[in-house]
């Protein structure tokens, strides 16, 4: 009894535990409990998330939207006195979209307006746009049975839905989304003048969804675009009835050089090993015509709260936490691999590493990728989240922005939370404030805010 009321004080008090330390559970859950009691009777994140997204607003790498989040993540740490804040330079990709995209499906005279939107990293329409026939197609290799002398001259229509039938919704995109990222090249390989992709969501609406695409080396560069699906279902309903329905659309985007940018680190210094890190984060910048509420202003606050609550609650880490705003996950991976450099360069030691990047719904679990030793010793701390619903530790992946610190053997979590309506919101105007929980918000920080107490008590 005695030692658990000692080990209770040492980590309620402040006072850094060794990292040798076992598993107290007693005292553990304590203090887990404590942290949940601050982010859902104290939490901030709701209305950081609230001004990130409807005050900053839009945030695409190399806009003045994502100038905004970089000031304002800032002064939110500094005013929750984090030990240390500060900004690591970054060099972004600055694609920006222009006018409003026009799009219409022409049978006959009969022409129907649907909604689309530029892909990033698209080159614009010639002016006045393009209009041609319409190949449909639902895989790659369907495209190349049918060979340049159909393909020619025509726009492809890439229309295979993500599978609704995948309990996992990432594993439904995964399956879906080489189409956007690479179908105007294999397209352009056969001859198209453009190329349009279903939008990657199983909702059935008029919101077109964006996200990032590339040329490959040597192909014809054509203008590329998503159409919502509700659009996409029209436009495979005329082909069925009229094969020779055309296709018009239109779009301005440009790629403009490379612009100076920002991650945003704030610390909270370690007392026993100031020079091992443990970073949670999320990714700072978001489409162009998104709030990014879900993806990913949710990730970013969560990782703020998680050190602000830990901060809080008098805890007294033994390695340093950072919390980490990446620029540029969405179009070029630049914030996460500068980070990765640098920290390599300065030969900063990462522990761990917490991403949240899966929207801000309820926490249900946490992706590792790390030894099976690691594996295993973070499952030993199954039952300390069994109480929050947060039951599976193991599956799933770690994050795009902390991918590369994996080699430096640094061990990766994700936060893992219901994604059923990720999807709904995923890249698209609909990504707004109100589509995000302040209860389920405020269960995620706590959740990541728990692991990195854990992970920082007791080593990997």
């Amino acid at each position: 009894m005695r030692k658990f009321f000692a080990a209770l004080s040492l980590s309620i008090t402040g006072i850094a535990l060794p990292v040798s330390a076992q598993t107290d559970f007693q005292a553990d859950s304590i203090f887990i409990r404590k942290i949940y009691d601050t982010a859902l009777g104290e939490g901030k994140s709701y209305e950081w998330l609230r001004h990130l997204t409807q005050q900053v607003g839009p945030r695409l790498s190399g806009s003045e939207g994502a100038a905004k989040a970089v000031v304002y993540t800032k002064s939110v740490m500094e005013e929750e006195h984090f030990d240390h804040v500060f900004l690591q330079n970054v060099m972004v990709p600055h694609w920006v979209r222009g006018a409003k995209e026009k799009a219409q499906v022409i049978n006959g005279k009969q022409k129907t307006d649907v909604p689309i939107a530029a892909l990033g990293g698209s080159i614009a329409t010639p002016k006045g746009g393009v209009k041609g026939k319409v190949i449909e197609v639902k895989s790659f290799q369907e495209l190349r049975d049918l060979g340049t002398e159909k393909v020619k001259g025509k726009i492809v229509f890439f229309n295979r839905p993500m599978d609704p039938t995948k309990i996992n919704t990432f594993e439904a995109y995964a399956g879906a989304v080489e189409q956007r990222a690479a179908g105007a090249s294999e397209a352009a390989k056969l001859g198209a003048i453009g190329s349009i992709t279903r939008s990657m969501t199983t909702r059935l609406d008029d919101f077109p969804h964006t996200g990032s695409m590339r040329y490959a080396s040597g192909a014809p560069m054509i203008p590329a675009a998503a159409i919502s699906t509700n659009g996409a279902e029209l436009l495979t309903k005329t082909l069925k009835a009229n094969p020779e329905t055309e296709f018009y659309f239109e779009q301005n985007c440009e790629t403009l050089p490379d612009a100076p940018s920002h991650n945003v680190i704030g610390e909270l210094k370690g007392k026993t090993a100031p020079g091992k890190y443990i970073a949670v984060g999320g990714h700072l910048d978001s489409w162009d015509f998104a709030q990014g509420a879900h993806d990913d202003g949710s990730g970013c606050v969560q990782s703020i709260e998680a050190v602000r609550i830990l901060k809080a609650l008098g805890y007294q880490p033994n390695n340093t936490l950072r919390a980490v705003m990446f620029m540029n996950e969405e179009n070029g991976m630049k914030g996460g691999v500068t980070y990765a450099d640098s920290a390599k360069s300065r030969k900063e030691t990462h522990i761990a590493a917490i991403e949240s990047d899966h929207g801000g719904f309820s926490p249900r679990g946490f992706g590792i990728v790390g030894t099976p030793e690691q594996k295993a010793k973070i499952q030993q701390w199954t039952k300390l989240f069994a109480a929050y619903g947060v039951h599976e530790l193991g599956p799933g992946g770690g994050g795009a922005d902390i991918g590369p610190l994996a080699q430096q053997g640094t061990v990766l979590l994700g936060l893992m939370p219901d994604t059923q309506r990720y999807f709904d919101y995923h890249h698209a105007a609909n990504d707004k404030f109100e589509t995000v929980s302040k209860r389920e918000l405020e269960l995620g920080a706590a959740a990541m805010a728990s692991m990195l107490y854990l992970i920082d008590k007791y080593g990997l």
